[in-house]
């Protein structure tokens, strides 16, 4: 049994990725926006059944964004009902592979039917400990670092905490991620460099790793060159070179 705490050596303990693209690839083809969602269903399936494969203990993937929901209303629609079809489809997959899935986001502004399943799929995996999935649904980071800061104000002014005992740590604990170790990675395709209001928070110290190709052509063999890419990095956390890779404690 893998913990979310551990990993393979040179693996990263948690993967995030930002998955841009579907519509250029449409677009390119002369085919519809929404084909293009559904073609990128199919890389989330290789991209999961990958990291579970090399025992990866969390995996996030920015499914939609806040600001997504300003797209225009026939494509809103169209992925929602991929989201739908998406959890009722993947979830033997999830179970068969003792996944855990999560979300994270302001999942009640999504439709009520895409609610339900959702809530059953979270429900049914909630006792899945080989790696937890998590999904952003209308998620921003911004919005959600507001309101982690709400919840602890909301505490202070109740007396429960003092300000001046505020934490990054503390913090982290009322951030949608609490319990979830910060990304190692972040990978996004398409070739836009940004990571456009994505766990911005819990990236501080992440490496990226971007990619030209887009989201529907992306697959084991990318996302494997994305790990080796990860695997040559040295991480120093703001320490000089020396020191980060003294043994902890020495």
């Amino acid at each position: 049994m893998t913990s979310e705490g551990s990993a393979p050596p040179s693996l990263p303990r948690h993967v995030a990725i930002i998955m841009d693209g579907n519509g250029r690839w449409a677009n390119l083809r002369g085919l519809p926006r929404v084909e293009g969602h559904r073609m990128g269903v199919r890389s989330v399936r290789a991209v999961v059944e990958c990291a579970r494969e090399l025992r990866i203990p969390c995996l996030t993937l920015y499914a939609f964004s806040l600001e997504n929901w300003g797209r225009p209303e026939p494509e809103v629609i169209a992925l929602m009902t991929l989201l739908k079809e998406f959890l009722v489809s993947e979830l033997p997959l999830l179970l068969r592979h003792r996944i855990r899935l999560r979300v994270i986001g302001e999942t009640t502004s999504l439709p009520f039917a895409v609610r339900q399943v959702l809530e059953h799929t979270v429900s049914a995996t909630a006792g899945n400990t080989e790696m937890t999935l998590t999904l952003g649904l209308s998620y921003a980071g911004r919005n959600e670092i507001v309101r982690a800061a709400r919840r602890l104000a909301a505490e202070a002014a109740d007396g429960k905490i003092a300000p001046e005992e505020i934490t990054e740590e503390m913090f982290s604990t009322r951030l949608d991620t609490a319990g979830i170790p910060d990304p190692d990675l972040v990978i996004r395709t398409s070739g836009e460099l940004r990571i456009s209001n994505f766990l911005l928070w819990q990236s501080a110290y992440a490496e990226f790793a971007f990619t030209d190709v887009l989201w529907p052509d992306f697959g084991k063999a990318e996302f494997l060159q994305a790990l080796e890419e990860y695997s040559r990095r040295h991480r120093r956390f703001g320490l000089t070179t020396d020191q980060a890779v003294k043994p902890p404690g020495k």
